[in-house]
């Protein structure tokens, strides 16, 4: 985005994306029609071509911002039909407001895009809350109305001024229980101890979380990671290059290296890590000991077309555990509201990332120090990565 110098390719938080030279081409062609520089008809016969496939992925348009109509966007794939299903379905029945689910991604350009259009025709977001943060303090993003959405619904320390706590997930580690015999990882310590845990590694691209773990595996105490040493986590990593096989940039491409058995430990989202021990039969595992924990919002466009108390509603009425339980069942997002806890069955509790007992072996990502430092941070990373 403009003036932070921060990537607008980021990830989210634990679902698949489309390919990110893809993300790219969409967001450059989003901008450009809200511009002016291309027509709706231009954008959309350039971005089927880009985007051939994925038609979901091209319902930015001003035809969702009609009245009685709000339009969420989140990252695509599964997700556009879990968070119809848990939230926009229900909402629609309860209100008569029509959800639509626009899966293009709201990378921070394209929100800001959006926003500086002067017409923006998106309405609530899944986003970043460090994105959030950033998005907000320039008055891109609407003030959450606490009258209306119950901050008591959060897990402690999880709310923000210009995003709500949606859902968790976690950066852990899977590793390949066949190659190490009796030994299991328990720490970052071990994930870079080729030593003891022989074999290649790989790490997420876009490096949140991946600072921490260098940090974790380097010695640095768990209360006292933040402010990141980043000189000091970039040299761990540049150090550790040589072992690593990938950097994965979507779920699907992290279970892969390790099925395919290209690593013997990868650093993953754990909503992956049930799926992937599944498929490998019980043979990939993971493990929460140090893992770092990172939230997902929602957020709304100041000057949205479908207004903010309908948004601010809609936000509220996700806070259900049981929607948020039905998120949890298809796409493995930790709930944010902790009464969803007592609701997750006994066989299901290992897989969630917020359960108490998993959620005391992690680290939280701070959200504060990711917006002022995450593209400066980002670039020095790409960069050795890179080389």
């Amino acid at each position: 985005m403009t003036g932070s110098g921060r990537k607008t390719t980021t990830r989210k938080k634990g679902t698949d994306m489309t390919d990110d030279t893809k993300r790219q081409a969409l967001d450059s062609l989003s901008a450009r029609m809200l511009r002016g520089e291309i027509s709706r008809r231009q954008f959309t016969q350039l971005a089927g071509l880009a985007l051939a496939g994925a038609p979901m992925l091209l319902r930015s348009s001003e035809a969702f911002a009609q009245a009685k109509e709000l339009v969420m966007v989140n990252w695509g794939g599964d997700a556009i039909t879990a968070y119809d299903a848990a939230y926009g379905q229900p909402f629609t029945k309860e209100t008569g407001i029509v959800v639509k689910m626009d899966g293009s991604g709201p990378t921070e350009g394209s929100i800001a895009a959006q926003y500086k259009s002067g017409k923006p025709t998106w309405d609530i977001v899944d986003v970043d809350p460090f994105s959030a943060i950033t998005l907000g303090a320039q008055g891109m993003l609407e003030p959450i109305d606490y009258t209306i959405v119950d901050k008591s619904k959060f897990r402690e320390g999880f709310g923000w001024e210009y995003a709500s706590s949606a859902y968790f997930f976690s950066y852990v580690i899977a590793y390949d229980s066949k190659k190490f015999g009796d030994k299991v990882p328990t720490s970052m310590a071990d994930f870079f101890n080729v030593e003891k845990f022989p074999g290649k590694r790989s790490l997420y691209k876009w490096g949140s979380g991946m600072w921490e773990a260098a940090l974790l595996a380097d010695g640095v105490p768990r209360d006292k990671l933040y402010p990141l040493d980043l000189k000091r986590a970039h040299a761990k990593i540049a150090a550790f290059k040589d072992n690593v096989v990938s950097y994965w940039g979507g779920g699907a491409e992290s279970q892969s290296v390790l099925l395919d058995g290209e690593a013997s430990m990868a650093l993953i989202w754990s909503t992956r890590g049930s799926l992937i021990e599944q498929d490998s039969g019980g043979q990939i595992k993971f493990t929460w000991d140090e893992g770092l924990i990172s939230p997902g919002a929602f957020s709304v466009l100041k000057g949205n077309p479908g207004g903010k108390e309908a948004a601010m509603k809609f936000i509220a009425s996700t806070q259900d555990p049981k929607k948020e339980l039905v998120m949890f069942d298809k796409l493995g997002q930790g709930p944010a509201n902790p009464a969803a806890d007592a609701l997750i069955p006994d066989d299901k509790k290992a897989i969630n990332p917020v359960d108490p007992q998993n959620m005391k072996k992690q680290i939280p990502l701070d959200m504060e120090w990711y917006a002022k430092h995450y593209g400066e941070a980002l670039d020095e990373y790409t960069k050795i990565i890179s080389a």
